[in-house]
C-alpha cells in the first residue's frame, strides 16, 4: 500500500473531521425539536418578520422586558424563530430556545392532556365525582359572595368541571375583597407548603362561588385536577407527567423545579419578582408550576398539531384530542366571569379562539397563556403552532409587544 503524503493525510483528516462534524450536526438536528425551514412555507415574508422583530425589540428598548422569543412551526419544521434581548436585567446572555421560562398557566394544558391519557387507560373518567378521590368534596357548600351566607350545593362536581373551569372553585386573586377570597388566603398558604393531596383535601372544605357546571371561572380547578390525578394513579404528579408526556416526547427540561446547576439559563423579569424556581416545594402546582424551554414546548405543541402524536410517540388518540377540543361553554353556562366575554370559548383544557370571527369555516385555534407573559396556540386549520416566551411581572402598561400582540401579528402574517 502506497504511503500517503502529508498534504493527502491532511486532506483525509479534514474530510474525516468534516464527516464527523456533519454526523454530529445531523444527530443534533434529529434530536432537536427545532428544524429550521423557510418562512415562505407559512406565507410569512421577510418584511413581515422584520416588522415583527422591530416591535419585539421596541418592547426591550422601552424597558418593558429584558428579552423575548417568538416561534412559528408545524410538522415540517420551524419557519420563524426570532429572539431579542437577554435573559434578564444585568444578564448579557441572549434569549434562545434553551432559555428556561416559568410557563405558569401553560402548565394547565399539559395536566389536562395527562388527565385524558389516564381516561384512555381507564384510570379516570370525566364523569367521576371529585369526591371519589377527595371525600371532602362530598359536602360542598355554595357561598353568597355578598352576604357570606352558605347553602348546600345541589350539583355534583365532576372531573370534567375541573377540566373546563366550571367547578365553582376560584382563587383568592379573583375573589379579592370578599369573604371567599379571605377564606382562600387563610386556608391555602402561598408558600407552596401543602402537598397536592393536602391541597385537594383543604380546598374541598372551602365554599364554592357557584353551583358546579353553571358558570366558567378561572381559579384552582387545574391544581385540584393535579391532586386528583395523584390519587387516581397512585403516583406523584411529576412522575405522572414524566411517564405519560415528558419522557415519550423528550421534554427533559420541563420540570416543576429547576436544577440549580441550570440557574444561569433562567429568564428573569425587569419589573417585579418571580418565585425562585430552583427551590423545591411540597406543592406541585398543576395550575401553574412548570418551567420549560421553547425547545421542549415545541414538542408538546407539535404533538397537539399532529393529532396527539410526535415523532412516533402517541400521547393521545386522535379521537380523544378531538373530544378535548369541543366547546364546553354551552348556552346554559354563564360567561359572567369569562375573560373574553362572548368571544371565543373553552374546551377540556384549552382556550378556543376563532381564527376569523366573520368566517366560521376558518375554524379555531387552541392553546393558553401564562401570567408571566408566555403563550402558545395551535391552529390546525392553517397548519401551524406558535410559541411566545417572555418573563414579565407587572411594570408599566402599554408595551409595544406582548403575548396577545404576538398571536395577532402571526395570524395576520399567515392570513395575508
Amino acid at each position: 500500500m502506497k504511503a500517503l503524503s502529508m498534504p493527502q493525510m491532511l486532506r483525509h483528516t479534514a474530510l474525516a473531521t468534516a464527516l464527523l462534524l456533519g454526523s454530529a450536526w445531523a444527530a443534533a438536528q434529529d434530536s432537536s425539536s427545532i428544524k429550521m425551514i423557510d418562512a415562505d412555507n407559512f406565507g410569512i415574508s421577510d418584511q413581515e418578520i422584520a416588522e415583527i422583530r422591530a416591535q419585539m425589540q421596541a418592547a426591550v428598548d422601552g424597558n418593558h422586558i429584558a428579552g423575548a422569543l417568538l416561534l412559528v412551526g408545524n410538522d415540517d419544521g420551524v419557519g420563524m424563530l426570532e429572539t431579542v434581548g437577554t435573559q434578564g436585567p444585568g444578564d448579557d446572555t441572549p434569549i434562545d430556545a434553551q432559555t428556561i421560562f416559568r410557563i405558569y398557566s401553560m402548565t394547565k394544558p399539559i395536566i389536562s392532556v395527562a388527565a385524558m391519557s389516564m381516561v384512555e387507560d381507564g384510570l379516570l373518567s370525566v364523569d367521576d365525582p371529585v369526591s371519589k378521590y377527595f371525600p371532602e368534596f362530598a359536602e360542598m357548600q355554595v357561598i353568597n359572595n355578598e352576604t357570606g351566607e352558605l347553602r348546600p350545593a345541589e350539583n355534583v362536581m365532576t372531573v370534567e368541571h375541573l377540566l373546563t373551569h366550571k367547578s365553582g372553585l376560584v382563587q383568592s386573586i379573583f375573589a379579592a375583597g370578599t369573604r371567599l377570597g379571605e377564606m382562600y388566603e387563610e386556608a391555602l398558604p402561598a408558600d407552596g407548603s401543602l402537598s397536592n393531596r393536602e391541597f385537594g383535601a383543604t380546598i374541598g372544605q372551602l365554599p364554592l362561588l357557584f353551583e358546579p357546571g353553571t358558570a366558567w371561572h378561572y381559579g384552582h380547578s387545574t391544581d385540584t385536577l393535579g391532586a386528583v390525578l395523584e390519587v387516581a394513579a397512585g403516583q406523584p404528579l411529576d412522575q405522572i407527567l414524566n411517564e405519560r408526556i415528558f419522557e415519550p416526547l423528550g421534554m427533559d427540561e420541563t420540570t416543576f423545579f429547576v436544577d440549580p446547576a441550570k440557574s444561569a439559563r433562567i429568564a428573569e423579569p425587569i419589573h417585579g419578582e418571580m418565585t425562585d424556581n430552583t427551590v423545591a416545594r411540597a406543592h406541585l402546582s398543576g395550575g401553574g408550576g412548570l418551567n420549560s424551554t421553547t425547545e421542549d414546548y415545541v414538542r408538546f405543541a407539535q404533538m397537539l398539531l399532529n393529532d396527539g402524536e410526535y415523532r412516533g410517540a402517541r400521547i393521545l388518540e386522535e379521537e380523544t384530542l378531538e373530544w378535548m377540543k369541543e366547546e364546553r361553554i354551552t348556552p346554559d353556562v354563564s360567561r359572567e366571569y369569562f375573560f373574553y366575554g362572548n368571544r371565543g370559548g373553552w374546551s377540556m383544557g384549552f382556550h378556543l379562539q376563532p381564527n376569523d370571527p366573520a368566517n366560521p369555516d376558518a375554524g379555531s385555534n387552541f392553546g393558553w397563556r401564562g401570567i408571566g407573559g408566555t403563550l402558545f396556540a395551535v391552529d390546525p386549520y392553517n397548519d401551524y403552532f406558535m410559541i411566545y416566551m417572555e418573563q414579565k411581572r407587572g411594570g408599566p402598561r402599554g408595551a409595544p409587544f406582548d403575548n396577545s400582540t404576538a398571536q395577532r401579528v402571526v395570524q395576520q402574517a399567515i392570513s395575508n
